[in-house]
């Protein structure tokens, strides 16, 4: 049996995915897009930084997208990608997209659009108030716990660094080393110049009262009162999509420090396999929502280029035969 065939499917209907779609629907591109409906930002109460949009809910900010994509004709449906693989023998560039219900369907072109997962620090209690109390974003979430008691939990090299920074929105900030490594001297003293307290000992858990994060709780039973805990995530690529094509996530560093994997692309989104972009979380960690979307963008803009240069090539060699 013949499957349907679009121009672009679209795996993921995140911003990125979502404004990628929008753009090739109105360039009169057939498009689908696949939505596993695991959105990265679903904790968080509002999206920020979103010109336009600024406070807007994250689940609002889709709906408002997947009607505009639609109301220019893509499809959007729910589901997850298995795997996509590279049409055998296809003259042209194309692929075959299978769902984990069995749906196949096949595409000329792949906007890969999956996102991250934030792997958090194995203290107990963190996942259950992550994009509550326990943030990792000071532009995401610092004005909203501006001027309240900040902890930042110690994981790596980095933190003096968030302490520094969220500081910015707090002066009272305590930095807890927990695994973290001893600050240094010059670190002692930047600290101690911004008036961060810091607390030695390992964090065994979250103090939680009548549902809201109400200290930190270290290992010796002392209990420091805070009102939001700042962690370092492990920033994941969601790459198994990519991978199923022969793309491998590759490790994202800041500041010498390993901080996740990310799949490589130009500036563009396009990936290593011909046909195959990507845009996002996925191959850049720290993008925002308003960034993400924007990428969606380029990335639909170079894929609708490349498919003219096909159509053309392909109305010239049917002119000639």
């Amino acid at each position: 049996m013949e499957l349907q065939r679009y121009d672009v499917v679209i795996v993921g209907g995140g911003a990125a995915g979502l404004s990628g779609a929008l753009a090739l629907a109105r360039a009169r591109r057939s498009v689908l897009v696949i939505d596993a409906g695991e959105p990265r930002n679903a904790p968080a109460s509002h999206v920020h930084n979103y010109l336009g949009r600024e406070s807007t809910p994250p689940g609002e900010l889709l709906a408002i997208g997947r009607n505009e994509a639609a109301g220019y004709g893509a499809e959007i449906v729910a589901g997850r990608v298995a795997s996509a693989e590279r049409l055998p023998g296809a003259e042209d560039v194309g692929f075959r997209v299978v769902t984990e219900d069995g749906r196949r369907v096949e595409a000329r072109r792949l906007l890969v659009t999956t996102g991250l997962v934030d792997e958090l620090p194995p203290v107990p209690g963190l996942a259950e108030r992550w994009g509550r109390e326990v943030l990792h974003c000071p532009y995401c979430h610092g004005h909203e716990v501006a001027d309240r008691p900040i902890g930042v939990l110690a994981t790596g090299p980095l933190a003096v660094h968030q302490a520094l920074m969220w500081r910015q929105w707090s002066d009272d900030v305590t930095l807890f080393l927990h695994t973290g490594p001893e600050p240094s001297a010059e670190e002692y003293e930047e600290l101690a110049a911004r008036d961060v307290a810091v607390v030695d000992g390992e964090v065994a858990g979250l103090e939680v009262a009548d549902d809201r994060f109400a200290g930190v709780r270290l290992a010796s039973g002392r209990v420091v009162p805070r009102e939001a805990l700042v962690v370092q995530a492990r920033f994941t690529a969601r790459s198994a999509v990519l991978e199923s094509l022969g793309l491998t996530p590759v490790a994202q560093e800041m500041a010498g420090t390993v901080v996740g994997t990310y799949i490589p692309s130009d500036p563009t989104g396009a990936t290593e396999v011909p046909g195959v972009w990507v845009a996002g979380n996925v191959t850049r960690l720290t993008e925002q929502v308003v960034g993400a979307a924007a990428a969606g963008l380029m990335a639909a803009g170079a894929l609708n280029g490349d498919l003219i240069t096909e159509d053309t090539r392909l109305a010239v060699a049917a002119r000639r035969a």
